[in-house]
């Protein structure tokens, strides 16, 4: 059996990091989990449509993940759902990417996962946002700073370690340096790096 690798890609609004994740399953012929989690969770179920609106939303303030708080939410219940999806996968032992999802820290046990945090400079990040949603400078900005702060609130609703927080990642990039295409083939070379090292490990 081939070695299980995961490649998680925490990010930033406004970064590429879903579009980064793409090439990366294209490079490796990995399937990617994002957006699609939901259709894959839930399957056939008639209000899929439904929870949409819940994906990668935090969960209500009263929520810790230290103490019950209010476990029935919407955005609990889907986080959960998505959360055991992943790592059912994971079990399976097949390689895929992953975006975002608390992925680093829900599939930290797994011996081939390699987490990646994409950030970005506020000025390209807001005229990325500007460009792909055809929003107004300030639009683009009022959109960063809220889908941001989302995302951090998400991810330390059920995480130890702090979104963004170099320690729990093997590499932070800056994709405002290389652009989009730099970062892949950056993320590329690491990547395969590591596969290269696994193996003569077996040797």
């Amino acid at each position: 059996m081939e070695k299980q690798w995961i490649i998680s890609i925490s990010r930033e609004y406004g970064t590429g990091g879903h579009k980064i994740a793409e090439k990366l399953a294209q490079i490796f012929d990995f399937p990617v989990y994002d957006r699609e989690l939901l259709d894959n969770v839930f399957g056939d179920e008639a209000n899929v449509e439904e929870w949409r609106e819940c994906d990668e939303m935090p969960a209500p303030l009263a929520f810790s993940k230290k103490f019950s708080g209010t476990k029935n939410s919407s955005e609990y219940t889907l986080a959960k759902r998505q959360f055991n999806y992943l790592r059912k996968k994971a079990n399976e032992g097949g390689s895929f990417v992953v975006v975002g999802r608390c992925s680093e820290y829900i599939l930290k046990d797994y011996a081939g996962l390699i987490p990646i945090f994409i950030l970005g400079d506020e000025d390209v990040k807001v005229k990325q946002v500007m460009e792909s949603r055809n929003f107004t400078e300030k639009e683009a900005k009022a959109a960063l700073a809220r889908h941001n702060r989302l995302r951090k609130r998400y991810h330390n609703s059920y995480c130890e370690g702090k979104w963004g927080d170099s320690r729990c990642y093997d590499i932070c990039i800056n994709s405002s340096r290389l652009g989009f295409d730099g970062t892949v083939k950056f993320l590329e070379e690491y990547i395969r790096e590591r596969m290269k090292q696994d193996q003569n490990n077996k040797n």
